[in-house]
């Protein structure tokens, strides 16, 4: 991995994450990743650690997958337990679409796998100002649709209706819901709804979705996540793939992440991102700062023209953001916040009103 601070060219770069950007000493608004894994996770690694000498045991790996089905109601066959969800985008190489429709600005990594398999692929874009789907600019020879939801780094959380428009015979719809576990509503009682548009617990054979654990527990290092799909759709994604696909350690936590104690912990973490979310686009907002869309998601982002130059000033000013200059749709003139608490916000606004007035 190259150094974060990369000249601006690089920045353009299909392949660069947000990780690029965080350097030590930085106030870190550029990664997505809420902060370090809590004290429950940390227990439940810990104490897997003493059975590392022997191989995770196809007993271990069916006991998480019924966990990750109940809490989506689904079963066990209907789950595959991921390397992180980036191997998700991997696997779907296996099913060898003729074109594959990617639904942008989104998540570069499901498009540069699937041009390095030399699978055609083209880019739908949803369109400012409300950056909704439009099923009508999908391909009707697009076999494979890849959206996410909610969408980086527009925040913008899809109807479950429009993620459904996008279904045909004969087609996949591949549903990124990395950030799903974070979104919730309130109903008209003032109760909390959680994820309340994800499609996990639909079932259909046409849908695959896409889940990480890595960014609501602060597990990003760790390498884990997982899919929900028919079981035929997962012998086909698996066919070719390696034995132990998964260390015991990253099962585990998915395990805990899932179980009652995890969905309490997303439950009360998304409750706390709505609020954090809501100050930051109010203090934006205030100062004068537009924001692309309404956001769900654990980030905002904001267009900036000279976003490039407005990045770099943030940086000697302490501040670690990330460009959207290689994002598909948007570009060069707009940065991705991510989701801090109030008093990192306010530092933040602060030293972009200076650097705009520089």
């Amino acid at each position: 991995m190259k150094s974060a601070h990369t000249p601006a060219a690089d920045l353009f770069e299909p392949g660069r994450h947000g990780d690029e950007d965080a350097e030590p000493g930085l106030i870190d608004f550029s990664v997505n990743v809420r902060g370090g894994p809590p004290d429950f996770v940390r227990a439940a690694l810990t104490a897997e650690i003493d059975s590392l000498a022997s191989y995770p045991s196809a007993a271990q790996d069916l006991r998480v997958r019924t966990i990750v089905g109940a809490a989506h109601g689904r079963g066990p066959d209907e789950v595959l337990l991921l390397a992180g969800a980036a191997e998700g985008f991997e696997l779907l190489t296996h099913l060898r679409p003729s074109h594959a429709a990617l639904i942008v600005p989104s998540f570069t990594e499901p498009g540069r796998v699937l041009s390095a398999a030399a699978i055609t692929t083209s880019e739908v874009r949803c369109i400012a100002p409300d950056w909704r789907i439009d099923p009508a600019l999908v391909p009707d020879d697009a076999d494979l649709v890849v959206l996410g939801n909610p969408t980086n780094p527009t925040s913008v959380l899809h109807p479950r209706s429009d993620v459904n428009s996008l279904r045909r015979e004969g087609r996949v719809v591949v549903v990124d819901e990395a950030f799903a576990d974070l979104t919730c509503r309130l109903d008209e009682g003032g109760d909390v709804v959680m994820e309340p548009e994800s499609v996990a617990a639909q079932g259909d054979d046409d849908i695959i979705v896409v889940r990480s654990i890595t960014k609501t527990f602060g597990l990003a290092g760790l390498r884990a996540g997982y899919l929900l799909a028919a079981p035929t759709m997962i012998s086909r994604l698996t066919r070719t793939r390696r034995h132990w696909a998964l260390g015991s350690l990253a099962i585990a936590a998915i395990g805990v992440c899932l179980d009652q104690s995890g969905l309490d912990f997303a439950r009360a973490e998304a409750v706390k991102v709505s609020a954090q979310r809501a100050a930051m686009c109010a203090r934006l907002a205030k100062a004068g700062i537009e924001i692309v869309a309404e956001p769900s998601a654990p980030f905002v982002t904001i267009a900036i023209p000279g976003a490039l130059a407005v990045k770099e000033r943030l940086r000697h000013k302490g501040f670690a953001v990330r460009s959207c200059a290689n994002f598909v749709g948007l570009g060069p003139d707009y940065m991705r916040l991510a989701v801090r608490p109030e008093a990192d916000v306010a530092a933040l606004v602060a030293a972009l009103g200076e650097t705009l007035v520089e």
